[in-house]
């Protein structure tokens, strides 16, 4: 119970922070993806289930308050945490690189995926010119977003959700 309280806490403080605070510092227009990293945070350092959970209320929140189409990003989001949930049990929680890697190629899918249903479908075929001018300048933005945050994402799960931990890594708890 007290890691799905904090974990709510944490995404309503990194959506406000992505909201407000990122807003301000955007650079061109472009500002970081704060939500995707803590998908893709939560999704490694916790598992499949915890990543989904926390991408699906992750979009639920962008979508409620920003996009007219209800649900894309929470479906996005889930897809997101789920797939980096997946590469749980494979690597190091101290080791920055996988998130990066995991962090730059959750951005750039979602901007994919945000093109190919938002702007393809209205016959907006200017893919390389949203390549280079939003999805690449908010690929890297996020990824050095990332290197501030995952750190924080990582004490904050082991001082205060370490006891969900222990149920995961056991054998007898079924998934």
């Amino acid at each position: 119970m007290r890691s799905k309280v904090i974990m709510g806490i944490l995404i309503i403080v990194c959506f406000l922070l992505q909201c407000t605070v990122f807003d301000v510092i955007s650079i061109a227009g472009i500002t970081p993806n704060l939500l995707l990293v803590l998908c893709v945070s939560i999704g490694l350092m916790r598992g499949r289930k915890s990543g989904m959970f926390t991408g699906f209320f992750s979009g639920l929140l962008i979508d409620l308050f920003f996009d007219p189409l209800f649900g894309f990003n929470a479906l996005l989001y889930m897809y997101l945490g789920y797939f980096s949930g997946c590469f749980c049990k494979i690597y190091y929680d101290d080791d920055i690189k996988v998130p990066l890697l995991m962090a730059a190629g959750g951005d750039f899918l979602y901007g994919v995926g945000i093109y190919a249903l938002q702007f393809l479908l209205r016959g907006r075929l200017g893919f390389f010119t949203y390549l280079y001018r939003i999805m690449i300048p908010e690929m890297l933005y996020t990824v050095i977003i990332t290197l501030l945050f995952y750190r924080i994402f990582y004490a904050i799960n082991y001082r205060f959700m370490n006891t969900a931990m222990k149920e995961r890594d056991s054998y007898w708890v079924l998934k």
